[in-house]
């Protein structure tokens, strides 16, 4: 049995709940260490506070579940048969009165299949709780993420190498896909964003294919790849053959601002305050009407997670917390710039896990 499942085990207790349940996702791949499809079949794991665990499996996933090496209930179903009588199952099995369940991820026909085979059920919300076991990164942890960021770097260095005058956002997004999974990404985290001149302006632009990049152009890439399960989000934002004045001032108050977000990382820091710092070097320049974002969010299995770090959350960071760095500006109808790291907090301080060099940059 996964040692993971103890931790969910004394959520339960910590929640005074009689369980918690789980669907698949990042916090079902922790609890397990195999992944598995979300998709139209309910597929739910049971940890109970207190005895073994139990499973609702698609009859099809038998053969992957195998591989888990779970010891506690299965319950599987076949489309032909429906899957009530698997619910009616866990139900008998495991009358339960109290649940706690991931409300960002479980959908709500699982829930209706929950409270139909058991009606007098009481189903919290625990997303916080549940999720925030993630936020302390194991070694393993580290490992993979830096090894995302790292074949994500190496990406990006040879894509920029071959930005050309002329090439359009679709072209160049189409190269980065590419160089991620020739340096041997698993998957892409996330839909990259390669935006150029007013469309940098839009923190969460989509490629043009319409669009030829042109001389003096903000040209902004934010995109990561995935790799052993983990996630790498990176930021940066290059000029093509030269940057205004304009550009530069820009791109120097984001620069100073991440930077001044590293020197107050620090195990037992909030959220709050890094927020508080950054997003005050960018009030305090003359660009303050540009702010669109937080400064970031929490990294691991998935591209956002916990902790947020915006102003008003005053969560602690405990050492082992990844959280991306993105201060930016965003002047609409001309350009935007941002600048993201993925940085992991220390007792000591922290310590930024992206290289790629963040001087302004000019290419092509």
């Amino acid at each position: 049995m996964p040692e993971a499942l103890d931790d969910y085990r004394l959520l339960a207790r910590r929640l005074q709940v009689e369980a918690v349940a789980l669907v698949p996702g990042p916090n079902f791949t922790r609890a397990l260490g195999h992944s598995f499809m979300s998709h139209e079949r309910p597929f739910l794991l049971v940890v109970p506070a207190e005895g073994v665990p139990a499973a609702i499996v698609p009859n099809l996933e038998l053969g992957s579940w195998e591989q888990v090496g779970f010891k506690g209930a299965v319950f599987d179903w076949r489309d032909q048969d429906g899957y009530a009588p698997a619910f009616a199952a866990l139900a008998s099995h495991m009358p339960l009165k109290r649940l706690a369940v991931e409300g960002q991820v479980m959908r709500v026909f699982v829930h209706h299949a929950l409270r139909q085979a058991m009606p007098d059920l009481e189903i919290l919300d625990a997303e916080r709780e549940i999720s925030g076991l993630r936020m302390i990164k194991s070694a393993s942890d580290i490992a993979a993420l830096e090894a995302a960021i790292g074949l994500s770097e190496r990406a990006l260095f040879k894509v920029l190498e071959g930005v050309r005058i002329g090439q359009t956002e679709k072209e160049i997004e189409g190269a980065l896909i590419q160089a991620l999974f020739a340096e041997g990404a698993d998957n892409l985290a996330f839909s990259p964003i390669v935006a150029a001149a007013d469309n940098s302006a839009r923190p969460h632009a989509h490629a043009r294919a319409d669009y030829e990049v042109q001389s003096g152009d903000a040209l902004l890439f934010d995109f990561g790849a995935r790799k052993d399960g983990f996630c790498a989000d990176i930021t940066r934002t290059v000029f093509v053959g030269d940057a205004s004045e304009e550009g530069r001032a820009v791109y120097d108050t984001v620069l100073r601002a991440n930077l001044a977000g590293l020197e107050v990382t620090r195990a037992g820091v909030t959220a709050h305050e890094i927020d508080d710092v950054v997003t005050g070097v960018l009030e305090a320049s003359p660009f303050a009407d540009r702010i669109r974002t937080k400064t970031g969010h929490g990294l691991g299995r998935d591209v956002h997670e916990a902790p947020y770090i915006m102003r008003g959350n005053h969560e602690v960071l405990p050492a082992g917390t990844v959280y991306t760095n993105e201060p930016g500006l965003y002047g609409p109808g001309k350009f935007g710039v941002r600048i993201e790291d993925d940085v992991l907090v220390t007792k000591e301080g922290c310590r930024t896990l992206t290289s790629f060099p963040k001087e302004l940059m000019i290419v092509g």
